[in-house]
C-alpha cells in the first residue's frame, strides 16, 4: 500500500502518493472523487515503466479544505487545479504526463498551455474542457443524458450525497468488482465535516478558462471518452470538438465502448493500453 504524502503550498496541503519508477505521470481525479479512483489504473502504468503519482485535488480526499480561488472567489477553478498540478510536478521533478479526469482534464489543458516545459503530454479522460450548453432535445431522447442531468442538478441544488450516489450509479454502466466498497469509502470521505461543501464549491466552476487555452496546447494530447457517459449528449462529438480546438495534429480521440464517465475505473485495462500506446515514442519508459 502506497503512503500518503502532503505537499504544502501557499493555499493549503495537497495529498498524493507515488508508486513505480521511470518517467513521471501525475493522475488527478474529478469533482467528488478521491485519488483512489485510479486504484486500478496506477498499478498498470507503473508496471509499464512509469513513476505514477496520484493527487487529491484541493478540498477532496486527504487534501486540506478551505481553499480560495486564485481570483479571490470561492469556486475552485480549473486554473487553480492546474497550478496545484504544476506545483506537484515541480516538487517531484518534472516534466510529467498529466492524466486528468473531468475537471482535472480541463486543468491539464491549462497546465500544458501555460507551463509547456513541465508537461510532456496530457491525457484527458471524459474532460470538462469546454463550456457546456444543455442539449434540450437530447434530454428527451437520450435516457442516460437525462438521468445524469437530473442527478447532477439535484446534487448541486440540494447538496445531497444520496443524489450524488444515484448519479454515480448512472455514470458507471459497467460496475467494477469493488464498486460497493469504493462507494462506501467515497461516502465516508464526503461525510467528513466540510467535505461536501468543498465538493459543491468546486462544482460551481466553469470550463471557460480551459477552453480558452485549448489553442495553446503544443504537447501531444489524448482525449479518452466513454461512449455511455451521461454527462454529454454525444460523448464522441464532445471529444472531437476538444481536439478540433487544439493546434492541428496535437490531439487525438479514443473511445471506450460501453463505459460511462469513469473508464479509468471500470475499464482500466483498456485505458492503460490506450495511454501506453499513446505515450510510446513520445515519452520514454
Amino acid at each position: 500500500m502506497t503512503q500518503t504524502q502532503h505537499l504544502k503550498t501557499a493555499g493549503g496541503a495537497l495529498a498524493y502518493d507515488v508508486t513505480g519508477t521511470g518517467p513521471l505521470i501525475v493522475l488527478a481525479p474529478g469533482i467528488g472523487n478521491q485519488r483512489t479512483v485510479y486504484r486500478h489504473l496506477a498499478p498498470l502504468l507503473a508496471a509499464a515503466g512509469y513513476r505514477v503519482a496520484r493527487m487529491d485535488i484541493r478540498g477532496h480526499g486527504e487534501s486540506s479544505m478551505g481553499w480560495t480561488s486564485y481570483n479571490g472567489g470561492q469556486a475552485i477553478s480549473r486554473t487553480d487545479v492546474a497550478g496545484d498540478l504544476l506545483d506537484l510536478i515541480r516538487h517531484l521533478g518534472g516534466p510529467a504526463v498529466i492524466v486528468g479526469h473531468s475537471i482535472s482534464g480541463g486543468a491539464a489543458t491549462i497546465a500544458a498551455a501555460t507551463a509547456p516545459e513541465l508537461v510532456s503530454a496530457v491525457v484527458e479522460v471524459n474532460p470538462f474542457t469546454q463550456v457546456q450548453h444543455a442539449d434540450l432535445a437530447a434530454l428527451f431522447t437520450v435516457r442516460r443524458y437525462r438521468r445524469g442531468a437530473i442527478a447532477l442538478t439535484g446534487t448541486a441544488l440540494f447538496k445531497s450525497l444520496r443524489i450524488w450516489r444515484h448519479y454515480l450509479d448512472v455514470a458507471y454502466p459497467i460496475k467494477p468488482a469493488d464498486y460497493a466498497e469504493d462507494i462506501a469509502a467515497m461516502t465516508a470521505n464526503l461525510r467528513e465535516p466540510g467535505r461536501m461543501a468543498e465538493f459543491i464549491k468546486t462544482s460551481k466552476s466553469t470550463p471557460a478558462d480551459a477552453e480558452a487555452q485549448l489553442p495553446n496546447v503544443k504537447c501531444p494530447a489524448l482525449i479518452i471518452m466513454g461512449d455511455a457517459d451521461p454527462d454529454f449528449a454525444d460523448p464522441r462529438a464532445e471529444g472531437e470538438a476538444i481536439v478540433a480546438k487544439m493546434p492541428a495534429g496535437a490531439g487525438r480521440l479514443a473511445m471506450v465502448e460501453g463505459s460511462g464517465h469513469y473508464p479509468h475505473v471500470d475499464s482500466a485495462d483498456r485505458v492503460a493500453a490506450l495511454i501506453v500506446e499513446f505515450l510510446n515514442g513520445r515519452v520514454g519508459a
